[in-house]
């Protein structure tokens, strides 16, 4: 135990002399949070959408008024044909509002409203789809064109985040992805380091372990990982209005165990590679694109395709995004998040043995 405290001494000292390495420890992960927390919406506002009235009556400006009075929709202008307005990216959606809609209406007849939607984004093609169908489903009602009544009423109550604040919901996951990326980009870079240097064959030469040596570099950049943890979480408590929701114990007790499994996933790659920009690579491309893209931080889980939803089983920030959204939105604690403890632990226990495997043939020149 006290060689492992040794090398961790050893590895905060030379931390800290690198002033390329406190950098990275503590600009990027800041730079980071507020890039992805103010960038990343997944909610379309202000989509750019023409409405043509042909029939300029009372009734056909009611509806375009409460067409434009959401968020969702910024009306333009445009002289020309509508559709070139699709063509030339002036507008996302097009309504043209015929000359007989009122007439039509008054008449009791069917009055038709041409929509045309550009369907580049299958996305925000949905989003402006459906609005368009609860806008006019909502004027029929407000001109009592049709009855308000239904045999079935559902009365909705958003649950856990009822003011629908993106930054709920965003700034949990950046959390996770934060927590994985630069602590195990610290650690990849001090084990490559080592062997760049030839300060490995001290290693070798010395009766400390392969285990003693993965354990102290591990103790020294999980120390440097809570405070990342605790600077990140605090900004984003500051700029985000991010408060805890419940029982912080479960996050509390994950994060050194999902800073050890980052950790030693970077030991793992750097004990693996030969000098730092593949150690970097490494990090990047699998770190980096499977926390983002595989663990549920931006699309849903259900929505990754098979078989790539197999190795979202295996990516720890899946499973730790699940307990920073619990602390900071849900609020339930432990029976909702209990077993990823658990989950992140053993997964954080493969990379370690990879690691120690790796080294030990080093030492013995396999």
């Amino acid at each position: 135990m006290k060689r492992i405290f040794s090398q961790c001494l050893k590895e905060l000292a030379q931390f800290r002399r690198d002033r390329l390495t406190l950098a990275l420890a503590l600009i990027l992960p800041v730079m980071t949070l507020v890039i992805f927390g103010f960038a990343i919406r997944l909610e379309a506002k202000d989509i750019p959408i023409l409405v043509q009235d042909f029939d300029q009556s009372v009734l056909s400006q009611h509806y375009r008024d409460r067409l434009l009075a959401t968020n969702v929709f910024n009306p333009v202008i445009w002289a020309d044909n509508p559709e070139k307005a699709l063509d030339q990216n002036v507008a996302r959606a097009v309504v043209v509002i015929g000359p007989d809609f009122s007439r039509n209406i008054q008449a009791n007849k069917q009055s038709d409203i041409q929509v045309v939607v550009d369907g580049t984004d299958a996305n925000n093609a949905r989003v402006i789809r459906n609005n368009i169908k609860a806008t006019t489903q909502s004027f029929l009602e407000t001109e009592k064109l049709i009855p308000k009544t239904s045999p079935i009423q559902a009365n909705t109550r958003i649950w856990f985040n009822p003011g629908r604040k993106e930054s709920l919901y965003i700034v949990p996951g950046v959390y996770a992805v934060i927590l994985w990326i630069y602590p195990s980009l610290l650690s990849a870079i001090a084990m490559v380091r080592e062997k760049e240097k030839n300060t490995i064959l001290q290693v070798y030469a010395s009766d400390l372990s392969a285990s003693e040596l993965i354990l102290g570099k591990s103790l020294a950049y999980l120390l440097v990982g809570l405070m990342m943890a605790i600077a990140v979480m605090g900004l984003g408590c500051l700029i985000f209005q991010v408060f805890f929701a419940g029982d912080p114990t479960p996050l509390l007790i994950a994060t050194p165990i999902y800073l050890w499994a980052s950790v030693m996933f970077g030991l793992m790659l750097g004990a693996r590679t030969s000098n730092q920009n593949a150690a970097v690579q490494g990090v990047s491309l699998v770190g980096f694109l499977t926390a983002l893209l595989l663990s549920g931080f931006i699309y849903p889980l259900s929505n990754i395709p098979f078989p790539l939803s197999l190795i979202s089983n295996l990516v720890p920030a899946r499973y730790f995004i699940e307990i920073t959204r619990d602390a900071f939105v849900r609020g339930i604690g432990w029976p909702a998040v209990g077993i990823n403890l658990i989950i992140i632990f053993l997964l954080g226990t493969v990379p370690f043995l990879l690691a120690r495997k790796a080294l030990i043939r080093m030492q013995l020149g396999d």
